[in-house]
């Protein structure tokens, strides 16, 4: 989405060198990151960026509908057990309205599909395809076929986080909850048995001096 000044990710992008930024832009791409028009991020100017710099076969990417986007394989008769599976479109075939996609999963395999058999599926924090976990001062790369076993994953991280409560541990919450309402009893206690004052010589709109008397209840 646009910041406060009207730019966005990739019109950042945009301003520098276009060569040594195009994995960002991939990256940015396949997470959804979406084109405004503008002077600096409209579609129209990441092309020009990239023909300014050399990069031709990227522009005609970003010309295509599905260029650099993360993808859905539907409906792809000759290799069925495909279907379902995600890619991310590295190249646009202008002549023959296809795409080389690479899967996400498995061995990496590069495939020639058409359009009609790819369907937009953007990276979420649920579906990201892959997470990359920093464990014992090293960086480990998780990959999942499925959105479910994304899921599954970040989910046993996160219980993987928590503190582990201990039998010891519930004992002592036990203890100072039952502390606390000791105290709160005592403190009501205490409350009821103080006296009560009555002023028995006050009339309305009228205060006699040394008429209070304090009575028990």
């Amino acid at each position: 989405l646009p910041g406060h000044t009207g730019g966005t990710a990739i019109g950042i992008l945009v301003r520098g060198e276009f060569r040594t930024r195009e994995r960002a832009f991939r990256l940015l791409l396949s997470w959804g990151a979406s084109f405004f028009p503008g002077e600096l991020s409209s579609k129209e100017v990441c092309i020009s960026s990239a023909l300014r710099s050399g990069n031709r076969r990227f522009a005609e990417l970003l010309e295509s509908e599905l260029g650099g986007r993360r993808c859905e394989i539907v409906d792809l008769p000759s290799r069925p057990e495909l279907n379902g599976k995600t890619c991310v479109v590295e190249e646009y075939l202008k002549g023959r309205d296809e795409y080389i996609v690479t899967l996400e999963s498995g061995r990496k395999e590069s495939l020639t599909i058409s359009g009609a058999n790819l369907k937009r599926r953007d990276r979420t924090p649920d579906d990201c395809g892959y997470c990359v976990e920093f464990k014992n001062g090293r960086a480990v790369r998780h990959e999942f076929d499925s959105s479910e076993e994304c899921r599954e994953f970040l989910t046993m991280v996160d219980e993987r986080r928590r503190p582990a409560v201990t039998e010891d541990d519930e004992a002592r919450a036990d203890r100072a909850a039952a502390e606390l309402l000791a105290e709160l009893d005592l403190e009501d206690a205490v409350v009821k048995q103080q006296p009560r004052c009555i002023d028995k010589g006050r009339s309305p709109g009228k205060r006699r001096a040394g008429g209070k008397k304090c009575k028990r209840k």
